[in-house]
């Protein structure tokens, strides 16, 4: 497998960006997402599937090696994006979380308990008890109003037959003053095939696209963000068609999608590998309204996958994947089996 061909970003803490012959100042804050692979706490739930993530389960999955885990996916939270903003993201969406207690315990580790995060966590139905939630920096970002929206599958169309999957999470809140909607994502897996299972993604995509344009009703110029583990890519149906997303800000309508992944998907990058192959599951896209250039609010900079040195697979079979917290068996001591992704909102100072 090709190495990693890995998406540069401007390595400045002070971010001065020149337009014409001007040249200005401006703030950063970082809006990221992370599947933090299977991050669960030791002790068994009798109400859910996670008697394999246990000290007793076949993944041994003892308080030692989850006091690792969390540390290493503090440490990754932490330097998302800091190599321009300076500091930790404002926000940050996360899906493959247990509870809200392992939240709790990671927001508590060192690179992060200063930060003061906040969580916003639901505990949705799916089986094995994985939920997404978002955090965020308390002096930063106040959220108003936040509920989650079930996704509603059934198998053969059967309403006796329901497929249990991750709610969608939606927040709004003033970031640095400014309302911002946010929703959180983690749709139905590929398991039985991408074509089997295309049409659970596609439901989980007119779901969202629902959200959106419900947020639009109240306000056209709304600035939404909606982000998460697609397990799709940037031009799947689901995104492209249902979702219905733009690959260019030039000519976007008030009230459309911008899709910045889908040029970073096109020059082969991905943020998780599977058979030789990349894929581009998650994302982060955004309104119109983020997409102008009238820098006096909030607006889009530039977009990125976070993928360190530190965070590929050095050696064997996986080489170049990202480096897992588990596989073939055992505790790797690695990280996740995705890469985080990330977004600068930036405002003139």
């Amino acid at each position: 497998m090709r190495q990693i061909r890995y998406y540069l970003v401007l390595s400045i803490l002070s971010l001065t960006v020149s337009f014409g012959q001007n040249s200005k100042t401006y703030k950063v804050n970082t809006i990221a997402f992370y599947n933090l692979e299977n991050l669960f706490d030791t002790e068994n739930d009798p109400i859910t599937f996670d008697d394999d993530r246990t000290p007793e389960g076949k993944d041994h999955w003892t308080e030692e090696i989850y006091q690792d885990k969390l540390k290493n996916m503090a440490k990754v939270i932490s330097e998302i994006g800091a190599d321009v903003s300076g500091t930790t993201p404002a926000i940050i969406g996360v899906c493959e979380i247990e509870n809200r207690k392992v939240l709790e315990d990671l927001v508590n580790q060192k690179p992060l308990v200063k930060k003061d995060y906040g969580i916003i966590q639901f505990n949705s139905p799916d089986r094995r008890g994985i939920d997404v939630a978002l955090l965020y920096k308390k002096k930063l970002f106040t959220p108003t109003n936040y509920k989650t929206k079930e996704l509603l599958i059934y198998s053969d169309n059967d309403k006796s037959k329901r497929v249990f999957t991750r709610d969608q999470l939606i927040v709004s809140g003033m970031l640095d003053g400014e309302k911002i909607n946010l929703i959180i994502n983690h749709w139905p897996s590929r398991s039985g095939g991408e074509k089997r299972s295309r049409s659970k993604r596609i439901k989980a995509a007119k779901l969202n696209r629902q959200i959106i344009d419900s947020l639009f009703s109240e306000d056209p110029y709304a600035k939404v963000i909606t982000m998460g583990d697609f397990n799709d890519d940037p031009t799947s149906p689901s995104v492209k068609k249902y979702l219905k997303t733009q690959r260019k800000t030039e000519g976007l309508n008030m009230k459309e999608l911008y899709n910045p992944m889908e040029d970073i998907a096109k020059k082969g990058l991905g943020s998780i590998a599977y058979r030789d192959s990349w894929n581009l599951f998650d994302q982060i896209i955004i309104s119109t309204e983020l997409t102008k250039k009238d820098f006096s609010s909030y607006r889009f900079y530039q977009a990125g996958i976070y993928n360190k040195t530190y965070l590929v697979n050095a050696h064997g079979r996986y080489k170049g994947y990202p480096y897992r917290s588990y596989a073939d068996g055992g505790y790797t001591g690695g990280y996740s089996d995705h890469f985080p992704v990330y977004i600068y909102l930036i405002k003139e100072n």
